[in-house]
């Protein structure tokens, strides 16, 4: 089962992996991507979901952003990573920002937005 949402900042994203670091849910891999106007998430799992753990999983993704319908650059980004290919190499082929791609962590993304802000010299509400 795949789940692919658009969240509107950092804080939001750091909820999901939250989350999924205290439910027993089957998580293949999360990706993260940034861009200037938010977040993709996608989480994969390992095995189909019941339904009920499904709806619930769906509901507090949706408490949170909204159903992501990301454009081909984005769908070829996500493809390569879930076919082995490096985030760097998904970086530069397709021009995205891969913050995180496996196990859900929170200090890639604590570590990706203090840099930016760090280089930006402010924070914009993203990145919040």
């Amino acid at each position: 089962m795949d789940y692919l949402y658009y969240l509107a900042n950092a804080s939001l994203t750091l909820r999901v992996v939250e989350f999924l670091h205290q439910s027993a849910l089957p998580v293949r891999f999360m990706t993260v991507i940034h861009q200037i106007d938010g977040w993709i998430v996608r989480v994969k799992m390992t095995e189909t979901l019941d339904e009920t753990t499904h709806r619930n999983f769906q509901a507090f993704l949706s408490e949170l952003g909204i159903v992501c319908d990301p454009n081909i650059r984005v769908q070829m980004a996500l493809w390569g990573l879930e076919t082995g290919q490096s985030p760097l190499e998904v970086m530069h082929r397709y021009q995205v920002a891969v913050v995180s791609h496996g196990k859900p962590e929170r200090e890639e993304i604590e570590e990706f937005r203090q840099q930016f802000v760090r280089g930006l010299g402010y924070c914009p509400e993203t990145l919040a």
